[in-house]
């Protein structure tokens, strides 16, 4: 059972210079299966996710179109980021954009701590920026421009060329923070995952960190500097204090102690971000570094990363528009390793939806639910003496729940469905194995086929909440075709680290029809997308 331990999750916060695509909506979904998880299990969960709205790639694109920053913005947030949400299914918490008033309000705060702690300092800089990075490169991710771009240093993320920019900034003192952040790494293993991830942190800073340049004067699109209005502060910097902005920090003290720290799911080219950069501000600044920084793989298409300006990026309406929402949150999580980069092909979605959720899940709960109506009249009959084969059907269901539950815990959540799946295996292999509809032809066997149908009813019982974090559409189906919440409650109640326990499920309650959870789809619609 759960502890009631807080439990923080945040996604990184989007830039909205364009519209949203599968990538961006991998990241959501997995944050929300684990919140989901730990919300049903009992933990004080917070989902945190929204929209990074300043900067220079940010005031460069609504230009363009002919609008201020603040107005592109907001079409962008109200017309995509938002309808992502609800398209995907993500029961987040909390939204925050980077122009609320609550977040600039505290960046200045915490910046001045630090600026009168002597942490931040004034100073000239000059160095190679990418836009699209929002960052001054490193010298290990520039390298030569090919074709049209020959004879000029290219960032080796975006493939575009560098501005080199001069200005007086204020910088801040990374430089005093290596020592401690190895510390840090060598003491706590699991604060930067998965394994690769962390090897890549720890080498970056055993080179040395250079102080941080945190504020542009070149124009005026950010939150200003506080004692220097001159300035704005630079958008990483800002962007990264939205995981303590919208949990209080500077404002409300006890929400702040409730929640924070907080695990942070990003995508491996922001991990330096959040597992240097990010702690060092709040080493300085006298707060708890995060429980953990994971850094997912891409997503790739055709071999490459998701990308807009590549015309690689798939919006995610491409895929729920066919397969539903369900199968999208399904897909991605069970198909790809998490934390290792993983290609999306459209042939592959279409054959695990046939496969593992029409097929395997669908149609176990279809024959399951009809077999009830049928032989016992829609009442889910008591189970009599168990047999062997009964007993290692309840072993399977009980391990399984404890394997996911546990795999989980890593934040390895394609290994927790693949633990799930093997009640869904295990199920229609029993269901093929003891004929029910042989047993229901012989009134002698009318116990027996009581305890086959009660515990496949039952092993549907723990499946509807071991996948309800991953497919909460078709799980609150079959709850209700279960016909057990007036029994046991909603199925967002149910103690998910209790889900394998046996017999939850009461004899004598009443199912109700189903329809097909995963309908079939015509390959000409698969087709067509």
């Amino acid at each position: 059972m759960s502890d009631g331990s807080s439990f923080y999750i945040t996604t990184p916060i989007f830039y909205v210079n364009d519209v949203p695509h599968i990538g961006h909506a991998y990241t959501e979904v997995a944050a929300d299966v684990l919140a989901r998880w730990h919300r049903q299990a009992g933990d004080d969960t917070w989902l945190l996710t929204g929209t990074d709205e300043h900067g220079q790639k940010i005031l460069r694109t609504a230009t363009a179109n002919g609008t201020t920053p603040k107005a592109w913005a907001d079409k962008l947030v109200g017309e995509e980021w938002l309808p992502l949400l609800k398209t995907i299914d993500i029961s987040n918490d909390d939204f925050i954009r980077t122009t609320d008033e609550r977040h600039e309000v505290n960046v200045q705060k915490f910046l001045q701590k630090l600026y009168d702690d002597g942490y931040i300092y004034a100073g000239e800089y000059e160095a190679l920026y990418c836009v699209g990075c929002e960052e001054f490169k490193p010298q290990s991710e520039i390298v030569d421009g090919t074709g049209e771009y020959e004879g000029q240093k290219v960032c080796a993320i975006h493939s575009k060329p560098l501005e080199l920019l001069q200005e007086k900034n204020y910088f801040f003192r990374m430089s005093q923070f290596a020592d401690r952040l190895l510390s840090l790494y060598e003491e706590r293993p699991d604060f930067v995952q998965p394994e690769s991830a962390r090897n890549e942190v720890v080498s970056f800073v055993r080179q040395g960190l250079s102080d941080l340049s945190i504020s542009r004067s070149s124009f005026d699109w950010g939150i200003k500097v506080p004692w220097d209005e001159s300035h704005v502060v630079y958008v990483w910097f800002d962007a990264l204090l939205n995981y303590i902005t919208a949990v209080g920090y500077g404002q409300d003290d006890e929400e702040f102690a409730r929640r924070w720290p907080a695990n942070h799911l990003v995508g491996k080219d922001i991990l330096r971000f959040h597992a240097v950069i990010w702690p060092a501000m709040l080493m300085a600044a006298g707060l708890e570094v995060p429980k953990r920084v994971f850094g997912h793989g891409w997503l790739l298409v055709g071999g490459e990363k998701m990308s807009k300006s590549k015309l690689t990026g798939i919006a995610p309406t491409q895929i729920t528009d066919t397969f539903g929402s369900d199968a999208f949150r399904y897909y991605f999580m069970r198909a790809i390793n998490f934390g290792q980069d993983g290609s999306f092909s459209w042939e592959d979605l279409a054959a695990r939806y046939q496969a593992e959720l029409a097929n395997g899940f669908g149609n176990l709960a279809s024959r399951v639910i009809a077999m009830v109506t049928r032989y016992f009249e829609g009442i889910v009959p008591p189970a009599g003496e168990y047999q062997e084969v009964d007993l290692h059907v309840q072993e399977v269901v009980r391990t399984a729940a404890a394997d996911a539950d546990a795999a989980i815990g890593r934040l390895a959540i394609h290994d927790a469905l693949a633990a799930i799946w093997r009640i869904v295996d295990e199920l229609n292999g029993y269901i093929t194995e003891q004929e029910p509809w042989t047993l229901a032809k012989d009134e002698a066997q009318r116990e027996r086929l009581g305890t086959v149908l009660y515990t496949a009813a039952e092993g549907l019982r723990a499946l509807a909440v071991l996948l309800s974090p991953v497919i909460p559409g078709a799980t609150a189906k079959l709850w209700e075709a279960l016909g057990v919440e007036g029994e046991l409650g909603a199925l967002t109640a149910q103690p998910l680290r209790t889900a394998g326990d046996w017999g939850r499920l009461p004899a004598g309650t009443e199912v109700n029809g189903l329809a097909a959870l995963f309908p079939r789809i015509d390959a000409e619609a698969v087709a067509a997308v």
